[in-house]
């Protein structure tokens, strides 16, 4: 039986050497994590929760789930404006994985693999966190910092600012779609961006200065956009002929269906923001040189509510409901 506290120091302890520059007192093996934030920055800080089956399937490669865990906690962060820094991550597993028996070896060795190498990529530590046995779930928190006064919130839209989204729509439920139907090649852009997304980190601090609100993509473009009128109160003209579609999307669930994930379908982890005109040549300049496009999809107004909504559209992922409505 592998326990607890080897299980941590095999998989998820960084070596001690790596803190001292990384803002890390003192890292996992102890109560608590010391950090050291830098000065003039605010901490910014956010929790995923990534449940087997309802987030990601049961049979999804282990590297994949490792990655996803830790890349939809960081979207937040991105949303934010702010740099990640440090992550704590409280991981269920199944008691079979407890097992020293090589399957278990396998699942834990790709899992590890796939946190770590985003961690790498993203310059984030993980600090600490916890194990127990049950269902499979993972619990990320995630901690950047972001220079004091240029976070960026879902409640600063102003009426005449215009709507638009980095990256391209619908990638997600198209993966998820593929994957229900037994396709398991994971070069397939799709796949790519429904099991391994990419947190846009820099795009939300190229976007510093000049996006006056931002969320991320997680729960479909309809749902997300009315938490940010809501925070906002502003009303939204959507232009949904002109949303972004994923590589291959209409390929694969034809254009009807193709237009409900983008609009409905979440898991995208794009960045929604809305900024003035005048700063859209600056924002897509600066997008530009990290990879990124940014799509104008509509404009705020003063009047609440949403006008151009297809009528055939669900208005995205509800928790508690077991689906999109």
């Amino acid at each position: 039986m592998l326990a607890e506290f080897d299980l941590i120091r095999r998989y998820f302890m960084s070596p001690q050497e790596a803190q001292a520059t990384d803002g890390v007192a003192l890292g996992c093996g102890d109560d608590a994590t010391l950090l050291i934030p830098q000065m003039g920055q605010q901490l910014a800080v956010s929790v995923d929760t990534s449940v087997v089956n309802v987030h990601f399937p049961h049979d999804a490669p282990a590297h994949a789930v490792g990655h996803r865990a830790l890349a939809v906690a960081l979207s937040d962060l991105a949303a934010m404006g702010a740099t990640s820094r440090w992550c704590l991550m409280a991981l269920t597993l199944d008691q079979r994985v407890f097992k020293e028996d090589a399957a278990a070896e396998q699942w834990l060795a790709g899992y590890a693999q796939g946190f770590h190498a985003l961690c790498q990529q993203y310059a984030t530590t993980l600090a600490g966190g916890d194990v127990t046995s049950g269902a499979l779930s993972i619990s990320v928190t995630v901690m950047g910092e972001v220079p004091a006064e240029f976070a960026i919130t879902r409640s600063g839209a102003q009426p005449g600012d215009v709507v638009a989204v980095t990256g391209a729509l619908g990638g997600g439920a198209g993966g998820l779609a593929l994957w229900q139907q037994g396709e398991r090649d994971l070069t397939h852009p799709l796949l790519q961006r429904y099991l391994m997304p990419q947190p846009r980190l820099a795009a939300g601090i190229a976007l510093r200065g000049l996006a006056t609100a931002a969320m991320d993509i997680s729960d479909g473009l309809l749902a997300d956009l009315a938490h940010l009128r809501s925070a906002s109160q502003v009303g939204v003209v959507l232009e949904p002929e002109a949303l972004p579609l994923s590589e291959g999307l209409i390929e694969a669930l034809g254009s009807e269906a193709a237009l409900t994930a983008a609009l409905s379908g979440g898991d995208d982890y794009e960045l929604l923001v809305t900024l003035p005109a005048d700063n859209v040549a600056q924002a897509r300049a600066q997008l530009a040189e990290c990879g990124l496009s940014l799509s104008v999809i509509g404009r705020c107004t003063q009047a609440l509510g949403m006008t151009g909504v297809p009528t055939h559209a669900a208005t995205g992922w509800q928790h508690f409901r077991g689906g999109a409505q």
